[in-house]
């Protein structure tokens, strides 16, 4: 029953990230002429991952959407739809299909991921991160550059070849309060407010080797991933190192 109740307050781009084609209502427009939809598989900008991009097509038109990004309380939909450039939109209360630059979403997906490993190759508190279509980044309380980037980076290769399964749970604001270690971030705070936060898992029961709140979409698991390259390590202030992570 809980599953049920916070399923149905998500919007499908979490209950359903692999999905590519959304049919769906137009619910709304911005002054500025974004697109609200009762429902969306275009990830809005959030926790260092960048918006979906695709397009909208209707009866009679069509339109690139550039990027997404989450609507203030109150408005009439979560998330909204960004025009590539100012063109004739779709009616609100019209039947549109959402189409997904699926290609572009999965490799955030995967180098979302790669940076969850990232976080557990390099155990230290996170002070920030990105993630972009052919590499991320992780932010580290670091003070020191680690000795044997080789293994790092050894590690990392061989979690995505042990295929480790990627699933989500739920625990409540009150439960992750109670377990702060959980948290990694110095800088983002877990998506809570809802009642309920998402913990995203790699691997499970004896072979768990992370588990850490996430809004972000994820693959189902880290042979999806590929090849990772360990990129370069920037000094970012006295304590701060920036660890750059490639898609092989």
């Amino acid at each position: 029953m809980q599953e049920t109740v916070k399923q149905s307050q998500q919007q499908s781009y979490r209950i359903h990230p692999y999905a590519r084609d959304l049919e769906v209502r137009v619910t709304g427009l911005t002054d500025e002429g974004g697109i609200y939809c009762a429902d969306s598989i275009f990830y809005p900008t959030g926790g260092g991952q960048p918006g979906d991009s695709g397009k909208l097509v209707w009866d009679g038109g069509e339109i690139e959407i550039a990027t997404t990004v989450k609507a203030e309380p109150g408005a009439p939909g979560a998330v909204i739809l960004v025009p590539a450039e100012p063109q004739p939109l779709p009616p609100v209360g019209a039947q549109v299909q959402q189409r997904l630059d699926w290609e572009r979403r999965h490799r955030h997906m995967r180098v979302h991921t790669a940076l969850h490993l990232l976080s557990v190759a390099i155990p230290l508190p996170v002070t920030g991160g990105q993630i972009g279509s052919d590499k991320g980044r992780l932010d580290f309380d670091m003070p020191e550059k680690p000795e044997d980037l080789e293994a790092i980076e050894r590690q990392l290769n061989d979690w995505v070849a042990q295929d480790l399964k990627v699933v989500e749970h739920w625990i409540t604001d009150a439960e992750l309060e109670a377990q702060p270690e959980l948290v990694k971030t110095l800088s983002v705070a877990p998506p809570k407010g809802q009642g309920w936060v998402r913990l995203v898992a790699i691997g499970e029961a004896a072979d768990r080797i992370d588990l850490q709140p996430c809004g972000g979409t994820h693959v189902a698991s880290t042979g999806e991933i590929g090849g990772l390259r360990l990129g370069k390590i920037e000094k970012k202030g006295k304590m701060n190192r920036r660890v750059h992570l490639h898609l092989a």
